[in-house]
């Protein structure tokens, strides 16, 4: 890509201050989800719930219907054991904003629910032109520290609904998820799928859970197209989905206001940024030090970081040097917990950069844990491991879809990986002391064999789809 220049991230802001939305740039004949099941409907679809910043009292959710429904509607109230929610439901408002695409013209909707209570049931229900959607519920966070699960994902970008939703939805099998975290490319937004096929693919392979349980995405390069600027470079522009699909807490920073935040759920602060405005837009600097204060002012036990574009790399063969650069000292100077990426398609766990060996050696003799950088991928594409990968990182795998289950306590952090089947990959609790240090220790539970490509031999036996990258 040609050297890119921060105005048109200024387009972005733009977009997001007044409300209007850029229609899909022109796209050729794409191709189409089978059956194109997904054009609007008089009936909400494509619900997403998100969370506000502080998610004891506040709640967002954003969704489809066609044009016929022209204003955002919907009815909440505390949950109760009878069919008789409505009765004491309140009428809440949003905000509608259209777009057009293959599918046909489509208003997106997007209601903020405040004055919760916490640890309370709320059920909700949404307003297209034919009437009511279903009920949906869900628990506002404790007030205070509480231990609660958590979901993490990485890309699922390509055979989102073919592949990915069969990792999503083992993944909900394991019960009690509180939150979702999703470290970018959600969807392609090339040429290999409609892009409004893929938005109604990645719903889809939520379904319901993604409308009661609050997800905390973070954009990957993939959620930006490119733009062709009037002087022949290329630079970058937020797709129009991204602003429509999630209404996120406001409280990022310019200039990638609309894809940072920071959310504090139960004792943990977590932190999303935006790797592709840091590294292509100019916005670098602005979140270094937003990312240097957000963390200065937690009170929470626990932090973790969310974001694309992994500091180790475990397939692309360098580093990336400018997130390296300016993140990981600010990670290492406030002690951060979890560093969740994906972007590389592969899977990699690294406690520290000496490599494996050394980082067994350093805990053997009581060496505290710094930050644990994760690189994890869901759907279907595949990059085949770097040099670095076989020595670097404490655990690696290839041509492997995962998902990744974390259980929260007050003094521990347990971290578990499974593949798409189920079965447990790989896993860690990092256990911190009354002093505020950290140590790692390694699961003891058996998991089944590391996952390589042998040559053009998959680790299922098959082909191997890793590519080189």
């Amino acid at each position: 890509m040609k050297p890119v220049r921060s105005l048109s991230i200024g387009l972005i802001l733009a977009l997001a201050a007044t409300g209007a939305q850029a229609a899909p740039p022109a796209q050729p004949a794409m191709p189409r989800s089978v059956g194109t099941p997904y054009a609007p409907r008089t009936l909400p679809d494509r619900i997403v719930l998100t969370p506000g910043a502080d998610p004891s009292h506040a709640m967002a959710v954003a969704f489809r219907t066609d044009r016929a429904q022209a204003t955002a509607e919907a009815q909440i109230a505390v949950a109760v054991d009878g069919p008789t929610l409505e009765e004491k439901a309140v009428a809440v408002a949003g905000t509608t904003r259209s777009i057009d695409s293959a599918n046909g013209p489509a208003n997106y909707h997007q209601i903020r629910f405040g004055g919760l209570q916490p640890d309370t049931v709320y059920a909700y229900r949404l307003k297209g032109a034919a009437g009511w959607s279903e009920w949906h519920q869900f628990r506002t966070a404790a007030s205070g520290f509480r231990p609660f699960r958590f979901l993490y994902l990485g890309d699922t970008q390509n055979g989102i609904l073919t592949y990915a939703s069969r990792v999503i939805r083992q993944a909900f099998s394991h019960g009690d998820i509180a939150l979702v975290t999703h470290a970018g490319d959600l969807v392609a937004q090339r040429d290999d799928l409609d892009h409004d096929d893929e938005w109604g693919e990645w719903t889809a392979a939520g379904g319901y859970n993604y409308a009661r349980v609050p997800q905390l995405p973070a954009t990957g390069n993939h959620e930006y197209l490119d733009l062709a600027l009037p002087d022949g470079r290329e630079s970058r522009t937020l797709g129009p989905y991204w602003p429509l699909q999630f209404a996120l807490p406001a409280n990022g920073v310019e200039p990638a206001k609309a894809t940072t935040y920071y959310v504090d759920y139960q004792g943990v602060r977590f932190i999303i940024l935006d790797g592709t405005a840091a590294i292509d837009l100019g916005a670098n600097d602005a979140q270094t030090q937003w990312l240097d204060r957000t963390l200065a002012t937690s009170t929470a036990k626990w932090t973790v970081v969310v974001f694309h574009q992994p500091i180790f790399t475990c397939a692309r063969p360098n580093d990336t040097s400018a997130l390296k650069a300016t993140w990981k000292p600010i990670f290492d100077k406030h002690n951060v917990d979890l560093v969740l990426q994906g972007h590389d398609h592969c899977y990699s766990r690294l406690t520290g950069e000496p490599g494996r060996e050394a980082n067994r050696a350093a805990r053997a003799g009581g060496a505290a844990q710094g930050p644990v950088y994760l690189v994890s991928v869901t759907g279907s594409k595949m990059y085949g491991l770097n040099d670095r990968a076989r020595t670097q990182p404490d655990k690696t795998a290839e041509a492997t879809e995962l998902y990744q289950i974390v259980d929260v306590a007050a003094d521990q952090l347990r971290f578990r990986t499974y593949t798409a089947s189920g079965k447990l990959y790989d896993g860690f609790d990092l256990l911190r002391a009354a002093d505020g240090s950290k140590r790692l220790e390694e699961m003891k539970e058996p998991t089944i064999a590391e996952r390589t490509c042998n040559g053009k031999v998959g680790p299922d036996g098959g082909a191997c789809v890793a590519r080189g990258k």
